[in-house]
């Protein structure tokens, strides 16, 4: 069943647990056809009490050009990794223009750098929730935040977290999801390994701005035998994938639909994917409607051919194609900046605040 668009779903009421403000001064010091209500998990939530290794593998997404808006910028302080090895250097994530409320972007992200990236001796639950309350969080909360951390806290003695995208998970008046998209490069010894995680940060508007509600880390789960299909992804070079979409593949809870798609596309498109599965909301945001993401049924593209979805500059035109390529392969649900109109039902195409920043390519079972 085609659901209706995120935008025309209701709001969800007020979040029960009071949460601390992260407005403009706070998170300045850190320095959906695809998405669930405010007070659903995300998909695959690690152990509130555990911390998780992250996949192993690396993504050619993660080096994405310091000059795109919305990617990280190319300076920043560094991670100490001290004697024996060194990380690459931590670049803050800054939005780009285009960006539709950007502050509850911001909120987010300066909230998962500050809790994934330590220096030696820093990996202890009290250093992470030292670092989030710096960020005006009161200590209660932060501490919270801290243990719930999951796979954005690997065991490591070091590591950086390097934002790849920070994309709206949902949008309403007084809720949000920011999805926190996250290379993440840890050292363990003296041997510096690949890695990184999805995070979904939940917000809440009060009086006084955005609070930082919950998050909900991705976890993939193990990795199963490949089949040809999911092989042929995960080689192909135009083919742009964070870590955790590629655990998610790797894992085989991905549907053919959306591996196949995933190869038609590429035939003449280069595309840097968001999330495929973990780390996204379970329902349509707003709504009890179950999302395709945590079924394996759908995923997001954040970046065309090398120009961001959200950034203004990029062509209508070549976003348009995409989005009718993407019907082309069989999606049945396709979310973006721009309303189009044909489709094979009425409601094949969408376009929303949500979708601003991202394509939504969603598959029936």
């Amino acid at each position: 069943m085609v659901l209706p668009p995120p935008s025309h779903s209701r709001p969800s009421g007020a979040l029960a647990r009071r949460a601390v403000l992260l407005g403009t001064a706070a998170w300045c010091v850190g320095a959906t056809g695809c998405s669930g209500g405010a007070k659903s998990p995300a998909a695959g939530i690690a152990p509130a009490a555990s911390a998780p290794r992250t996949p192993s593998a690396a993504s050619s997404s993660a080096s994405a050009s310091p000059s795109a808006p919305g990617t990280p910028s190319a300076s920043g302080p560094a991670a100490s990794a001290g004697p024996g090895g060194a990380l690459p250097r931590a670049r803050p994530w800054q939005p780009g223009p285009g960006e539709i409320q950007p502050e509850v972007k911001v909120a987010a992200v300066r909230l998962v750098e500050a809790l994934g990236t330590w220096s030696r001796g820093q990996g202890t639950d009290r250093a992470a929730a030292d670092r989030a309350a710096a960020l005006g969080i009161p200590e209660a909360l932060a501490a919270q935040l801290a243990v719930r951390a999951g796979s954005l806290r690997p065991h490591a003695d070091a590591a950086v977290v390097r934002v790849i995208d920070a994309q709206y998970g949902g949008i309403l008046s007084d809720t949000a999801s920011v999805l926190v998209v996250c290379d993440q490069p840890t050292l363990a010894g003296a041997a510096v390994r690949p890695g990184g995680t999805t995070v979904d940060v939940r917000l809440s508007r009060t009086s006084d701005g955005w609070e930082v509600t919950a998050l909900h880390p991705a976890a993939p789960g193990p990795a199963e035998a490949l089949g040809p299909m999911a092989r042929e992804v995960l080689a192909q070079s135009r083919i742009e994938l964070p870590p955790a979409s590629v655990a998610d593949i790797r894992s085989g809870a991905v549907h053919d639909s959306v591996l196949r798609a995933m190869l038609q596309l590429a035939g003449s498109h280069r595309m840097s994917i968001s999330v495929v599965r973990s780390g996204h909301p379970l329902d349509v945001f707003g709504t009890d409607h179950p999302s395709d993401h945590p079924l394996g049924r759908a995923f997001d593209v954040w970046r065309i051919d090398g120009h961001a979805v959200v950034d203004p500059a990029s062509s209508r035109t070549l976003i348009s194609a995409f989005m009718r390529a993407a019907a082309a392969a069989g999606s049945y649900n396709v979310g973006g900046p721009i309303q189009l109109t044909g489709g094979a039902t009425a409601n094949q195409f969408f376009s929303d605040d949500t979708h601003h920043d991202h394509v939504h390519v969603g598959f029936t079972a």
